[in-house]
């Protein structure tokens, strides 16, 4: 039976692991968006429409794969709870 700082630890790596994975999500995408947005932007004289639109599929992306993320670590938390009971 593991002890409850070694329980603790684990819960903060999960934690850590999602807020970063999540946080990644959020970053690379709109940011990449918002390159590609002024490039096109600057390339077709279109002011910031061409932004807005690819901060916009950005964000969808980014939807995407936070809600990805956090449902592969929810299953990742529930199988290591069913191996905790089964090995009890």
């Amino acid at each position: 039976m593991p002890n409850s700082a070694s329980k603790n630890q684990k819960t903060w790596s999960i934690a850590a692991r999602t807020i970063g994975i999540s946080s990644a999500w959020i970053a690379g995408p709109v940011l990449i968006g918002l390159l590609v947005g002024k490039w096109l932007d600057s390339r077709y004289s279109s002011g910031p429409w061409m932004m807005i639109i690819s901060l916009a599929c950005c964000f969808l992306i980014s939807m995407f794969g936070i809600v990805r993320g956090a449902l592969k670590e929810f299953k990742r938390i529930e199988e290591a709870e069913k191996e905790e009971k089964e090995n009890q």
